[in-house]
């Protein structure tokens, strides 16, 4: 079993709204590996974070999208920092992975100073969002067959988009074969990113 599409970017992307919708239009479920690890710890990410420390929430993170990866069969979202760990980047070779991009502006104005989103609760959370998007865009990149821009848009817009990007990347493939993500250059396929 294989995700059909798995969706990914940084916080206030709209990963969790977007991928609910997108599995609705394609008649498939929907899965939030943020809420796998909920269900798993028994607490909120932010107490995860707070009692055990980032590298515990990290630890369980990829253990959740290794699992997610391999039972899911719909949309799966993952977290904004489920990229960070290698062998989650590994894991996502040969998936159809969707990069939901959001500016740093939209992104603050979108997760303001939520308590519920731990990384972004300092002092500053311009800076503080700068440098996750800083940190983690090019991973983003790395794995990603597909680039979507969130801004501006309403999340069925963004559905749109990124179904008119599967559509073009379905076409690019041998009749009968799914997209699998990326290619084996590490490239992504001319034409597909950035879907704006």
């Amino acid at each position: 079993m294989s995700p059909r599409v798995v969706v990914l970017g940084p916080p206030g992307a709209g990963k969790t709204t977007v991928g609910q919708l997108l599995a609705q239009r394609l008649g498939v479920p929907f899965r939030d590996v943020d809420d796998d690890i909920v269900a798993r710890a028994g607490k909120a990410i932010s107490d995860i974070f707070t009692t055990d420390g980032e590298p515990a929430f990290r630890a369980m993170e990829e253990q959740a999208v290794a699992d997610a990866l391999a039972e899911h069969t719909g949309v799966l979202a993952l977290g904004g920092g489920a990229v960070l760990a290698e062998a989650t980047r590994r894991r996502l070779a040969g998936h159809t992975v969707v990069f939901l991009n959001v500016g740093m502006a939209e992104g603050v104005r979108r997760t303001g100073l939520s308590t519920a989103r731990p990384l972004l609760a300092g002092v500053n959370p311009r800076a503080t969002f700068k440098a996750l998007l800083d940190a983690r865009l090019p991973l983003y990149r790395e794995v990603a067959l597909i680039e979507v821009s969130t801004d501006d848009r309403e999340p069925d817009q963004v559905v749109d988009a990124v179904l008119a990007a599967l559509a073009g990347v379905a076409e690019q493939q041998p009749a009968g074969q799914q997209p699998t993500g990326q290619q084996p250059t590490g490239q992504q396929p001319t034409g597909q990113r950035p879907t704006s």
